[in-house]
């Protein structure tokens, strides 16, 4: 009941959300129609239309969010034909002479029939649902982890249901303001048919920004309200444990990206940590079909949580795939259980090449909703659990460190399964580039530094932060240890920075050993040069895999980037990363 609640608030507060804003006038357009024969079909349409696609993306996977593409192009074809015809239905009549009878008249009686029908408010509430169905936020990712835990069942769609229904409730709300204000001016004006036209305009814009995806640029800095915060406080509540902490250590985090290093090691249970939970919450797998705890019965079982951004999971991946391809054929299963920390990591295609990239054949689930985490109750990247052929967790591995102490687990269980020839030897893996074995843990001074103003600390740029606002800032020349800060004009979002112009610049005063940066091009894509300085210079040898030894670069895609490896004795140095070109998206430093 919490649950449904929370999703109908949550969907209420979606009415301020920026990517609402080209539906609005989709939504005014309906005003001053009769409710239950105009108004309330549109409603319906919009919300079940919502709740449909949502359902099958949290159960279909990344086929149903790339199928959606598809049906947002034919929704906007058919509200830029609605546009058209509220500026003029004449020249509405004459192009749809040639289209199906019971299309053109579902379109004509929804826009230009005294009262519409509900059949054609019905189409165009199926419309603009397609297009509002992307706007989700916090809310929507925590109905489908709880939800999900269980499996894709009725109370998935009724929690959907619940949330497109707060959703569809604001909309009917602006919707009765509006057609009261309208009616004002019509009334007292005379000005029903350039409202009209006014009307059409407004709908053709918004078709244009949702088709150039300003709908996620431009419009989140125009919008006067921002539902994250909100909704984010509203999860904290329901699921606290979200927003903790790991005290101390380099890159050490509880739900941040890079678990402290060795921190626990491998603990073992006197009998068992309790059932195999379910792996139904993925919205997708990439290496393997879907698998079950039922299915895997006989075998043992590695779960490994990790992302693709996270220092600690990368250097964690050399051992996960020996041990996989070492035991493989003795009963051993990994799986990969991919959880975002980034909203870029929530991108199929990007998780895709990444696994590519980093030779990762195992299976891995794709867990954007946080379901699987939850399931585990887990807390920490990376995070690795042990499961016996019974399908009972019997011990669990956070953060880096104690790879031997894991192997002899693995081959413990293997052995009490009834396994023969399981071998004996430990794994020494070499991991070359960023997932090279981390520097000694007293080389390393800096935290891990998130630079989006939700989690920012120590940054000492002037003026101080100012959230989702285009400003211009400066950086003192002289910076005390683990104090950063920002030079040129950048906007400064919730969990990223976004450049305005070329020649801006980020500085950071660290202690460690590697620096590492995670990085990715404008919302246009396009590929942005970035020059690196240590202490004023070029890093020359000191440079890291992502720079050459002048500290030339370019971001051509979202990840982590190592830029620094220092060759010499580690010491306090000043870290400097100039931009040549605008639009790249800073979100955190990790140091090892």
């Amino acid at each position: 009941m919490i649950l449904l609640l929370l999703a109908y608030v949550g969907g209420v507060l979606t009415i301020l959300s920026p990517c609402v804003l080209p539906v609005l006038p989709f939504v005014f357009a309906r005003a001053g129609r009769p409710f239950v024969v105009s108004i309330l079909p549109m409603l319906l349409g919009m919300a079940l239309t919502f709740a449909l696609v949502a359902t099958l993306a949290a159960v279909g996977g990344g086929w149903v969010v790339r199928a959606n593409e598809y049906g947002r192009d034919a929704a906007l074809l058919l509200l830029a034909f609605f546009g058209i015809m509220l500026l003029s239905p004449a020249l509405a009549e004459r192009v749809t002479q040639p289209l199906v009878g019971l299309g053109s008249r579902l379109s004509r009686s929804a826009v230009t029939g005294p009262h519409g029908s509900p059949a054609g408010s019905f189409v165009l509430g199926v419309a603009v649902g397609l297009l509002w169905a992307p706007c989700a936020g916090p809310i929507l990712g925590l109905i489908l982890t709880g939800a999900a835990i269980q499996g894709a069942n009725a109370k998935t769609s009724l929690l959907l249901f619940a949330y497109a229904a707060g959703a569809a409730t604001s909309l009917a709300l602006a919707l009765l303001v509006g057609g009261r204000v309208l009616a004002f001016f019509k009334e007292s004006l005379g000005a029903g048919e350039w409202i009209r036209r006014a009307l059409g305009a407004a709908v053709l814009a918004a078709v244009v920004a949702i088709a150039l995806g300003l709908d996620t640029g431009f419009l989140t800095r125009l919008s006067a309200g921002n539902t994250t915060r909100i909704e984010q406080a509203l999860m904290e509540r329901v699921r606290p444990t979200s927003a903790m902490r790991a005290a101390g250590g380099a890159g050490g985090t509880m739900m941040m990206s890079g678990a402290m290093t060795g921190a626990h090691g491998t603990a073992t249970a006197k009998d068992s940590e309790g059932p195999f939970p379910s792996l139904s919450g993925a919205v997708a797998w990439l290496n393997s079909e879907p698998l079950t705890p039922e299915a895997l019965r006989g075998k043992v079982v590695l779960v490994d949580f990790w992302t693709y951004s996270c220092i600690n999971c990368l250097r964690t991946l050399p051992y996960i795939r020996a041990w996989a391809r070492k035991y493989r054929d003795h009963g051993l299963v990994v799986i990969g259980v991919h959880t975002p920390e980034f909203a870029f990591e929530k991108n199929i295609d990007n998780v895709r090449r990444a696994v590519h990239e980093l030779s990762i054949t195992y299976p891995v689930a794709i867990d954007n909703a946080y379901a699987i985490w939850s399931a585990f109750a887990n807390n920490y990247w990376p995070a690795d659990y042990f499961i016996d052929e019974r399908g009972q967790i019997r011990a669990h591995a956070f953060g880096e460190g104690d790879y031997e102490g894991s192997e002899r687990r693995i081959q413990d269980m293997l052995k009490a399964a009834g396994f023969a020839d399981v071998p004996t030897d430990i794994v020494i893996a070499n991991g070359t580039g960023v997932e090279a074995a981390p520097a000694d843990a007293a080389d390393v001074g800096s935290p891990e530094t998130y630079i989006g103003y939700e989690r920012a600390q120590n940054v000492v740029a002037t003026p101080a932060i100012v959230p989702d606002a285009t400003q211009e800032y400066s950086t003192p020349k002289a910076l005390d240890l683990n104090q950063w800060g920002l030079a040129g004009a950048w906007t400064v979002q919730g969990e990223k920075a976004l450049l305005n112009r070329p020649g801006g610049s980020i500085v950071f005063r660290f202690h460690a050993r590697d620096l590492h940066l995670v990085l990715g091009p404008g919302p246009d894509g396009k590929p942005v040069r970035f020059r690196v300085l240590l202490d004023g210079a070029a890093p020359s040898e000191s440079h890291g895999v992502d720079a050459d030894a002048a500290g030339r670069g370019v971001v051509r895609e979202q990840r982590l980037y190592q830029l620094i490896r220092q060759s010499g004795s580690v010491k306090d140095r000043t870290f400097t990363i100039e931009f040549e070109d605008s639009g790249v998206q800073a979100f955190s430093f990790t140091f090892g």
